[in-house]
C-alpha cells in the first residue's frame, strides 16, 4: 500500500482504494483476512479512526466484512463486484475523454480503433 499525505484525495479514500486494489490483484484473496485498523494505522503513522473509516467504506460496498473478535476478512465475491464496479467507471474516466479528444482532433472512430489496436499490439510485443 502506498498512501500519500500530500495529495487533496482523503486518506481514508486512499486506504479504501488501496485495500480494494490489493483485493481485487489477489493480494488478499476472498476469505481471507486483511490487515487490521492499528497495522495499518502504525504502517502508515495514521489515525486509527481514519484506517477504520477507509475500511468502513468497503464494508458499505460489501467488499469486506468483520467476523466479532477475528478482524476484517475478504467478502466472497469481492473481486467480481470490484471488477463490475471498475468496468462502470471505466467509461466514465476513460472512454468518454477519449472520445472527447478524438472528436476535437476530427478523429474518425476507425481512427480510434486503429490506435487501441495498435496499443494492444504493442503491449503483447512488448511481454
Amino acid at each position: 500500500m502506498n498512501i500519500n499525505p500530500n495529495i487533496e484525495k482523503p486518506i481514508f479514500i486512499q486506504i479504501a482504494e488501496q485495500l480494494e486494489d490489493s483485493i481485487f490483484t489477489g493480494v488478499y484473496p476472498e476469505e481471507t483476512k486483511v490487515p487490521s485498523t492499528n497495522e495499518i494505522s502504525a504502517l502508515f503513522s495514521i489515525n486509527p479512526h481514519t484506517v477504520l473509516k477507509g475500511m468502513n467504506l468497503l464494508v458499505g460496498d460489501e467488499i469486506i466484512y468483520k467476523k466479532r473478535g477475528l478482524g476484517m476478512f475478504v467478502k466472497e465475491g469481492a473481486v467480481e463486484k470490484i471488477r463490475r464496479k471498475r468496468q462502470g467507471q471505466f467509461y466514465d474516466q476513460f472512454i468518454a475523454s477519449l472520445i472527447d479528444e478524438a472528436g476535437k482532433l476530427h478523429m474518425t472512430k476507425e481512427e480510434v480503433i486503429t490506435l487501441i489496436e495498435r496499443g494492444y499490439e504493442n503491449e503483447r510485443n512488448s511481454n
